[in-house]
């Protein structure tokens, strides 16, 4: 595990904003190692202005000087990844034909550290790296260059991901039209309000939009509604622009290289196709398209999402 030849990309997007299938889009890429669920690396003690808005885990992690290597193991949050590890039959991935020990993942962190400054980007490192070395059945090509993490809303924390890695990080920000996604989270057992789901659905984009233009070389967004209409040539282009190149695994989600036929349980989004993407949201009433629309106009024009409003009135 050499620490000089790490490249770092995570991918963040709004709830039910095309995160889950942009994350299976990469998984079967031969120079990625992709995490197998979100990585959702957050820990308690991340505590800010945009704490009572998304939960903790989703966040880019703030860990306390005093703990141990093994106590900031603990810490990361990683809900998926740790259950399905530790208590499987729990799981949603429980079907899932997924060998990793996080006793084994544990034990690599550790000794990855060993010697190194506890610093937040190579606790991250370690994280990535051990989660693949612990993980006894992932299917490696040996041309794996870059390491790929998903987190939702992770992309707040953008400035912090690329400043932590100085040059070595990514964030790949993926965003949909809010009518569709907003749709796709009423599906949810306890679906948030369109007052609640919108405010964070904006803040997304007013955090990407400053990043991206702040971070041109190193925060990339990507339209989920564009995506669905050539996976291949969008996702090229911007890991193009990672250092990473093109592949035609890019045309289907899969999971450690195992086609899937939908993205589900991964996420709410079971097919990516322009067809599901407009009678998703066709499936919302008239006040709903109206009052997602006042809530999020500014950032349709921006992101040239008025076409599709037009569609549903």
């Amino acid at each position: 595990m050499k620490p000089t030849d790490y490249k770092f990309i995570m991918l963040s997007a709004m709830y039910e904003n095309g995160g889950n299938t942009t994350h299976r889009l990469l998984d079967g890429h031969p120079e990625l190692f992709v995490y197998p669920f979100e990585s959702q690396p957050g820990s308690k003690f991340v505590n800010d202005y945009l704490s009572s808005m998304y939960p903790l885990k989703y966040r880019w992690p703030i860990f306390p000087g005093s703990a141990t290597v093994e106590e900031i193991y603990e810490l990361i949050i990683d809900e998926e990844g740790k259950v399905r590890a530790k208590t499987p039959y729990v799981s949603k991935f429980r079907t899932a034909d997924f060998q990793m020990s996080d006793k084994d993942r544990k034990a690599d962190f550790v000794a990855f550290l060993q010697g190194k400054e506890l610093s937040r980007a190579n606790i991250m490192e370690a994280f990535f790296r051990s989660s693949f070395t612990a993980w006894k059945n992932y299917k490696t090509t040996g041309q794996e260059k870059g390491w790929v993490g998903y987190s939702p809303i992770i992309g707040v924390d953008g400035d912090k991901i690329i400043n932590d890695y100085k040059g070595a990080g990514h964030v790949l920000h993926v965003v949909r039209n809010p009518f569709s996604a907003y749709a796709d989270t009423k599906k949810r057992a306890v679906p948030l309000s369109i007052a609640h789901y919108m405010t964070g659905w904006v803040m997304c984009q007013y955090y990407s939009l400053i990043y991206a233009e702040k971070f041109p070389d190193h925060y990339h967004i990507v339209k989920y509604d564009d995506m669905i209409l050539d996976k291949v040539g969008v996702l090229t282009k911007v890991l193009g622009k990672m250092g990473i190149g093109g592949s035609d695994t890019l045309a289907y989600p899969s999971w450690n290289g195992e086609e899937l036929t939908e993205v589900y349980p991964w996420g709410t989004v079971r097919i990516p196709t322009e067809e599901i993407n407009l009678a998703t949201a066709q499936e919302l009433n008239a006040a709903e398209i109206k009052e997602i629309y006042e809530r999020t106009k500014t950032y349709l024009d921006i992101f040239g999402f008025q076409d599709f409003y037009k569609k549903l009135i």
